[in-house]
């Protein structure tokens, strides 16, 4: 069962690639949702005022898929989709690609900027640092005060994550498990006599 994924570590440095005197500028940053996108956008408007291009492509989720391509004015398919095939290319997720233009004057053409666009894509990626995370599950346990004992050692001697938890007279946890042991776990608690498991839904 695959329960980990690949991503970027942090912001990569920004790269530039040169073609016929057009500049791109290239940025990757690892994001956790689409509402990230916008303010990271805005930051590198700011940095380069002169452009007319900010391409991107981003990639969200392990277990289902969500993605974007954004030509940004440029022609259908010339820059969101080539940065996208190189975020599938080196195999990550949850990972936003930006390629900012500032044109030089000459045109590039329809095959031009597919290949500027996926280079810069490619030369972002390959300056970032890649690495493996494992794809968790998060469980809500639910139970009576009384219970919190039994409760307790499991989370223990399982060595789960608690992220949230809520205790007084009826009390809930919030805890995080490896997808592979996802299910031995569930069978533990959902066994037991007055404790309620419930999966959270996995992005």
């Amino acid at each position: 069962m695959q329960d980990t994924y690949k991503t970027i570590a942090f912001p990569s440095d920004e790269i530039l690639f040169k073609e016929k005197n057009s500049k791109f500028f290239g940025y990757s940053f690892p994001i956790e949702s689409e509402a990230e996108v916008k303010p990271i956008l805005d930051v590198l408007k700011k940095q380069h005022p002169n452009a007319v291009h900010y391409c991107y492509a981003y990639q969200l989720g392990t277990h289902s898929i969500m993605y974007r391509a954004n030509d940004d004015g440029e022609p259908s398919n010339t820059a969101g989709m080539p940065i996208y095939g190189q975020i599938q290319s080196f195999g990550i997720t949850n990972v936003l690609v930006v390629i900012v233009r500032i044109f030089g004057g000459i045109k590039l053409g329809v095959g031009g900027l597919i290949s500027a666009y996926r280079t810069a894509a490619q030369m972002t990626l390959e300056s970032a640092e890649i690495i493996e995370k494992t794809i968790n599950i998060h469980f809500i346990i639910a139970f009576d005060y009384k219970n919190i004992n039994k409760v307790m050692r499991v989370v223990k001697e399982k060595k789960l994550e608690i992220v949230a938890q809520t205790m007084e007279m009826s009390c809930e946890i919030e805890i995080v498990t490896r997808k592979k042991n996802a299910e031995m776990i569930f069978d533990i608690f959902d066994s037991m006599f007055e404790v309620k498991i419930k999966q959270l839904k996995q992005n």
